[in-house]
């Protein structure tokens, strides 16, 4: 592993630049990065090229490894550590934006979260040089959840590769599978009690996998899921009757703020995170299902990874709209099952792993799959470090190796 260095009287701080899925930024090892909030705060702001204080509009960060939307801002602390059930990666995400200095600690990245298991390989803090599935559990400190990393190594030593939408070529193939995901916000699998309901003359399916999410029959909208986002947005009539339905929806599901009081109508209308909500249709390109997504406020040019475990798991239950299409089926054994989600950008894989019981359908784990490279690995000169900030560096460089 690197380690801070002083190069011609400038510090220089390594890092691993990656693409994780659809996103971009930089992953680094959380024992050699300052723990003081401020000097790490700061030490972002350099790699990344945002304003260290005050705001910048315009800024293009063309002084760090920033990209411009929000997509490529994304810096990862990662570390190795032992835990009861062995070793564990502990991922801290900080998300930045390229106009001002101000970081968000608060969220996670399913896409940039990707990389993740390949940085330890890379860095050759795990092996996986045997053939088959290499899996590493990934404990995220922003949010408190864990994800378990899933790599495929094939019989010549190489990674076994994926092509994802958003992304050209093959590189390695990563999925990422979340843990116990129903009722991640209602507590319930099907948060109305039904597999169906009919809203506004819609047939839709209201499931919680990952997240909340509104289902519905494209053939009741006039629609046929394989429209143009823009074509969708520019459509005012079909905009104005989609908020009806997840603000309708969002009302039977009993959605709620944080503090557990019940969203409004007036805020389901407003909101811009949940119910996400999206219209499907049979597939045309070889996939199980067509779908366009709204978040819910806008459209999705491509299809949002939390989104993609909900509709790909709403195709094992019985009497839901993506059933109807998808026609999925159920063991009574715990078995894996692909579902190819035929967007704007291509087909997006996810998988999940079910079983029927007599108690109904268990969902133990939902999947999607991204792929992931390493873009660039070295050390990046930190001109016009603080005092405090090189001070820190110092010590770092000091520490046992």
């Amino acid at each position: 592993m690197l380690y801070p260095k002083k190069h011609n009287n400038i510090w220089e701080f390594p890092v691993h630049h990656m693409r994780g899925g659809t996103s971009t930024g930089l992953v680094i090892w959380e024992d050699i990065a300052p723990q003081q909030t401020e000097l790490r705060e700061e030490l972002l702001r350099h790699l990344m090229g945002v304003p260290l204080i005050g705001e910048q509009p315009g800024n293009r960060q063309i002084t760090g490894l920033g990209r411009g939307p929000a997509t490529s801002n994304k810096v990862f602390f990662a570390t190795l550590e032992q835990s009861d059930q062995g070793l564990r990666l502990v991922s801290t995400l900080a998300q930045l934006a390229a106009e001002h200095g101000r970081i968000d600690w608060s969220v996670n990245c399913g896409n940039m979260s990707s990389a993740l298991q390949i940085w330890a390989i890379h860095t050759g803090q795990i092996d996986a040089r045997a053939a088959g599935a290499h899996t590493l559990e990934i404990f995220n400190t922003n949010t408190g959840v864990s994800t378990t990393s899933r790599v495929m190594i094939d019989s010549d030593g190489q990674f076994s590769t994926a092509e994802i939408p958003g992304v050209m070529g093959l590189h390695p193939a990563v999925d990422l599978f979340l843990h116990n995901p129903v009722g991640a916000k209602t507590g319930t699998l099907l948060p109305t009690g039904n597999a169906t309901d009919v809203i506004d003359g819609c047939r839709v399916s209201c499931v919680d996998v990952a997240v909340p999410m509104v289902i519905i029959r494209a053939e009741d909208m006039s629609k046929t899921a394989t429209e143009s986002m823009q074509a969708l947005e520019a459509d005012p009539h079909f905009m104005t009757r989609l908020k009806v339905i997840w603000t309708a929806a969002g009302l039977k599901m009993q959605l709620r703020h944080k503090d557990g009081r019940l969203l409004t109508a007036d805020e389901l209308a407003a909101s811009e995170t949940i119910p996400k909500v999206c219209i499907v249709a049979a597939p045309q390109d070889g996939g199980d299902i067509a779908v366009r997504y709204f978040t819910p406020q806008t459209g999705h040019n491509s299809m949002a990874v939390s989104g993609g475990c909900c509709l790909a798991a709403a195709t094992l239950i019985p009497g839901s709209v993506a059933h109807d299409i998808a026609g999925k089926s159920l063991s009574a054994e715990a078995t894996e099952q692909f579902i190819g989600i035929e967007n704007p950008a291509g087909i997006l894989g996810a998988s999940v792993i079910s079983r029927h019981t007599p108690e109904g359908i268990d969902i133990q784990q939902a999947a999607y799959q991204r792929s992931a490279q390493v873009l660039l690995q070295g050390y990046m000169p930190l001109y016009g470090a603080s005092p405090a900030l090189q001070q820190a560096l110092a010590e770092i460089s000091q520490l046992p190796r």
